[in-house]
């Protein structure tokens, strides 16, 4: 662990004790840390922005009505992935979970959604927002072929890059388990990418802009109402980071595609609730100074 990653660690914990002491504006300081980390979980979960932020909003409310029986026995973002990913694991079924496909359905609807041709959708966007779009919903798409255990065990451990035994904790579970729950949703997950996935293997017939039509026809991506790609500098940017993604081994190249997804921000709304919930909110345990 390099210097400037302990001393933000360090930070934190700072922050959360006085926090815990009453100090509203630790507090917004705590919750601005991990709201971040918290929505990409949720939304690598999830699949859908919208269903990632209402999970969002729940885990946060469960750390901030929490935040007093913190003991410190782990490090404090250990004991916020445990009440995500406890969330998350008991969640009702989302808009994305039940049209979830198996490996198998999701290989061959890669192969049936390739067009013949280039982009043809005729819009103001530019297409490199289109490819974007298409990248992301797709690969964060066949994480939704996992069950819910191994799929959390490969976002924590492949994307957030948890060690075994910090990952073990959060999920509640024996380093062993987490191991083959890790291990097994890997190798699946990297059999499709690296059989059928021209960003992986370029010999791969699948292409993001030869799916662009299909998924608009489809219904999959709309370019009026885009959910994920929003920065055209980060997708004109993303060829370059391909490039150096290309010259890993295929496990680590498969892990570091999904890590370089430009995630969403999360909206105007979740901002103004948060901060709704961080002055109003008022516990029992949790008094705040003001």
């Amino acid at each position: 662990m390099n210097e400037n990653v302990t001393s933000k660690m360090q930070c934190l914990e700072a922050e959360v004790t006085l926090a815990k002491a009453g100090n509203r504006k630790s507090l917004e300081a705590v919750v601005r840390a991990i709201q971040k980390d918290v929505y990409g979980i949720a939304l690598r979960f999830l699949w859908h922005p919208q269903d990632a932020e209402d999970a969002t909003q729940e885990i946060l409310i469960k750390v901030i009505t929490n935040l007093g029986g913190f003991r410190g026995e782990s490090g404090f973002k250990t004991w916020v992935y445990r009440i995500a990913s406890n969330t998350l694991l008991t969640l009702k079924k989302k808009r994305m979970e039940k049209q979830a496909m198996t490996f198998d359905e999701f290989a061959e609807d890669l192969l049936q959604g390739i067009s013949s041709t280039a982009i043809r959708i005729e819009c103001d966007l530019d297409e490199k927002l289109l490819l974007e779009e298409v990248k992301v919903g797709c690969t964060l798409a066949m994480l939704m072929c996992l069950d819910r255990k191994h799929r959390l065990a490969y976002i924590l451990g492949e994307i957030v890059e948890l060690d075994h035994c910090e990952a073990a904790i959060v999920l509640e579970i024996t380093q062993g388990t987490f191991r083959k729950q890790l291990s097994r949703a890997r190798q699946r997950i990297l059999s499709v990418m690296t059989s059928k996935c021209g960003l992986v293997n370029p010999e791969n017939i699948c292409r993001c802009r030869k799916r662009v039509d299909t998924a608009v026809n489809l219904d999959r991506i709309s370019p009026d109402n885009l959910l994920f790609a929003h920065s055209l500098s980060k997708a004109k940017h993303f060829p370059v980071i391909l490039d150096k993604i290309r010259q890993f081994e295929d496990t680590r190249r498969v892990a570091a595609l999904y890590r370089s997804h430009s995630m969403p921000a999360l909206s105007q709304e979740f901002v103004s609730w948060l901060r709704k919930v961080i002055t109003e909110t008022k516990t029992p345990d949790f008094e705040f100074i003001t």
